[in-house]
């Protein structure tokens, strides 16, 4: 008997329509001499500390860094989830052979791995399907060219290496520095990616934050209707901008050079995961989560190809299907596809290359094309679609012309820049959605030697600050760990070395939202205040380090291709878990100083009321005064703030509506402030009784409303306790909150006194009454 064990239930039922396996019992189906089983994703899971050692329960600094001798296995999940892992091992312990049929990737392959080893038939030959899609056809000839489990080897040692890693570098750390800064009950969860990747949305808001806006000035000349400009660059003193303004008045400008150039723009390659991830947050402000679930949706209706790949390319062996799916698509593509010659298609190296296709291919639509094209997996489908289609389509040609000017009689040059687009190419697929093919820049025809009068002025500027991070621009960041780079083929490059997988980053960003440390606003991914401070503690650049999780990250591969020893890793993971350990005990900041001033940059000194500027002489007029909110400052928490911007440790803040659990804070205009950490305890205070439904920050109350503990970021959700002079109890908010409306509530009043029923909404953040009986 051969035994089948899919990922999850809905690929069961398709491959065993496919292979006629037609007898359903309670958790599998049999036929055909095959039995075949389902997961519900991760069944088996690695065991935690106290089932190694009872004394690792307790959490204590002696005790770590935590290191299993030998990692084992547990079940995991509910009474259901329990039964199906007992079915799969009765099945797996009777079978003469075992076929692996999760998905076809890392994760894939531990799950079923993990299941093998928990029912002890790691001794059973087991073969391995290895398809790109769940078309009928696909999966035929998967059974047709099934490979030897054995060849998987170096896939599930990379997998089991990564989930050991995550395991010692999370549970140690996270037990390391919640001991050494937890304080009032607090959780600081730290993660071998994750924490890396907050690091670079924390770095980039303090970029944000600490941007000063500076003035500049530049010098433009305006010949024949073009606007000409100083090649110098630009202005700091607007005296300087306006000297060499006045030095060009009244002559004329004459052009020294037209030069012009053709240039080639190439469609954009397919897409690999990450980068449909990118362009749906661009084009229609998905999360990378919200894509990857349409993307699976459309995986398990067979309408594309696997879609957690890294790869931009197709194998050569597809070249006889595309123009046979290209006809396919026609149904709902064709107005795009008329702009194709389907039996003349270019099928280059460029969109064909089995050196760069490794687990699979690009994703791209299958034969098996949706009756139609609705919400958003519709718009990621044709995403896909237009992008195979574009790929096909000539390049964009363009005319780039550079004019080089000059007043001679001032010896001041300038220049200008004008574009024509001589054909659109593929860019006709993307009118309204692609910077290229955004307008033209055109210019009249200019002669070199001509010359004329010309109006010189002096335009004012401000410096911008970055941009916040989108879901787009991180997920770019993670792909290269963090390192900026524009060129398709230095981006394939850095892939090697990125932040998680294709796979894994839309999960990353979702934990760091649930854990509290990031929140959503509108299309931006900002750090909270528990963010910030959890990067403010950890004292060992490496925990933050993108670019050495990324060369984890490339080892990782490497393990996969047998080309690195997975022992030799998982030691480097534990030596580097012990130098965390180390570095821990390392000072945050310099307690022989209090710090400089955040206005001047001089240092500051003790007064009897308070830390002041010593600059005090010259007009500073900083000070940090010694009692903040009946908060004592002490020389310590001085110099924490002055250092870190942040106290390390929560303090009882009394405020006008009751008193919170707080760090102080201080900004760079030298004010001080209170944040709430939402791992801090709340004495006084209930704690939190939900989930912002915006940002995802904590819903707590207060004594007038029910608000989230990220207000100073900007967020403005609020439910106030009495509407319309009724009582708003915390269950009903929790309702609110968690269902988006309550039921019908009575005892509401009008302005008159009138009495009435209603249920209260909650619409985009604000809450409001649906009427009932009068």
């Amino acid at each position: 008997m051969k035994v089948i064990l899919t990922e999850k239930p809905s690929v069961a039922r398709d491959i065993a329509r496919c292979l006629h396996i037609n007898n359903k019992h309670d958790g599998y189906f049999d036929g055909n001499g095959y039995q075949i089983t389902w997961a519900f994703g991760h069944l088996v899971e690695l065991k935690e500390p106290d089932e190694y050692r009872p004394e690792w329960k307790r959490w204590t600094l002696a005790s770590l860094p935590i290191i299993p001798e030998q990692f084992e296995l547990k079940a995991k999940g509910d009474a259901g989830a329990q039964k199906q892992l007992h079915i799969i091992k009765r099945l797996f312990n009777a079978a003469d052979e075992i076929i692996c049929a999760t998905d076809a990737g890392r994760e894939g392959e531990l799950i079923f791995r993990y299941l093998l080893s928990w029912a002890q038939c790691q001794h059973k030959p087991f073969k391995r399907l290895w398809i790109s899609s769940l078309t009928d056809d696909a999966i035929r000839r998967g059974f047709a060219g099934l490979r030897d489990g054995a060849a998987y080897e170096g896939l599930y040692r990379a997998a089991r290496c990564r989930s050991e890693a995550d395991w010692i570098v999370g549970l140690n750390a996270t037990r390391l520095y919640t001991l050494k800064f937890g304080g009032q009950g607090a959780l600081w969860t730290i993660g071998r990616v994750q924490t890396p990747v907050l690091a670079m949305i924390a770095q980039k808001d303090r970029e944000i934050a600490e941007f000063v806006a500076q003035d500049f000035w530049e010098l433009h000349s305006l010949y024949r209707a073009a606007d000409f400009q100083y090649t110098g660059g630009r202005f700091e003193q607007k005296a300087d901008a306006e000297a060499l303004c006045t030095a060009c008045v009244g002559h004329d400008f004459g052009i020294t050079s037209v030069k012009g150039k053709q240039d080639t723009v190439y469609p954009p390659l397919l897409y690999d995961l990450t980068d449909l991830q990118k362009d749906m947050s661009l084009r229609y402000g998905f999360t990378a989560e919200q894509t990857l679930s349409c993307a699976q949706q459309l995986y398990e209706k067979k309408h594309i190809t696997y879609p957690r790949t890294d790869s931009r390319y197709l194998s050569h062996d597809l070249k006889p299907s595309i123009k046979p799916l290209l006809e396919k698509l026609r149904q709902h593509f064709s107005a795009p596809i008329a702009g194709l010659d389907l039996d003349q298609l270019v099928l280059s190296h460029r969109n064909f290359n089995d050196g760069k296709v490794t687990d699979h291919h690009a994703i791209i639509p299958t034969g098996s094309v949706p009756g139609t094209l609705a919400g958003d997996t519709g718009k990621v489908y044709e995403a896909i679609a237009i992008r195979l289609i574009a790929a096909f389509y000539p390049p964009c040609i363009k005319q780039v012309t550079t004019v080089l000017g000059r007043v001679r009689e001032a010896n001041i040059s300038f220049k200008a820049s004008g574009t024509v687009i001589v054909a659109p190419g593929w860019q006709v697929l993307y009118k309204n959605q692609t910077s290229e093919a955004k307008g033209q820049n055109l210019l009249p025809k200019f002669v070199e030697g001509e010359s004329g009068p010309q109006q010189p002025s002096v335009t004012q500027g401000k410096t911008t600050p970055p941009k916040p991070y989108n879901e787009a621009s991180l997920l770019g960041m993670m792909e290269s760990a963090g390192k900026t780079c524009d060129d398709e083929t230095l981006k394939e490059a850095l892939k090697e070395k990125g932040l998680g997988t294709p796979a894994t980053r839309a999960a990353i960003i979702e934990v760091l939202i649930k854990r509290g440390y990031v929140q959503r606003q509108k299309k931006m991914l900002l750090s909270t205040e528990s963010g910030r401070h959890l990067i403010a503690i950890i004292s060992d650049e490496r925990l933050k380090s993108a670019a050495m999780t990324g060369e984890w990250e490339a080892k990782l591969k490497k393990i996969e291709h047998q080309a690195y020893d997975p022992e030799l890793f998982i030691t480097k993971i534990v030596q580097f878990t012990q130098k965390i350990k180390d570095a821990a005990d390392q000072p945050l900041y310099d307690s022989s100083r209090l710090g400089d001033c955040p206005l001047c940059r001089q240092p500051v000194i003790e007064g009897r009321k308070g830390y002041g500027c010593s600059d005090w002489k010259n007009g500073c007029r900083f000070v940090l005064w010694k009692h903040y909110y009946g908060v004592t400052v002490t020389q310590a928490m001085a110099s924490q703030l002055l250092q870190l911007s942040r106290t390390l440790s929560v303090y009882a803040i009394k405020l006008d509506d009751g008193v919170v659990t707080a760090q102080l804070t201080l900004n760079k205009l030298g004010e001080t402030s209170y944040s709430v950490p939402q791992h801090a305890a709340r004495p006084n205070q209930a704690a939190s009784i939900a989930a912002c439904p915006l940002c995802n920050g904590a819903i707590v109350e207060t004594t007038k409303a029910y608000s989230c503990s990220e207000w100073r970021n900007g967020c403005k959700l609020v439910i106030w306790k009495t509407i319309a002079h009724k009582k708003i109890s915390p269950a009903t908010a929790k309702k609110l909150l968690s269902h988006g409306e309550t039921g019908l509530l009575k005892g509401f009043k009008s302005a008159k006194g009138s009495e009435f029923s209603a249920k209260l909404k909650l619409v985009d953040g604000k809450v409001t009454l649906e009427f009932g009986a009068s």
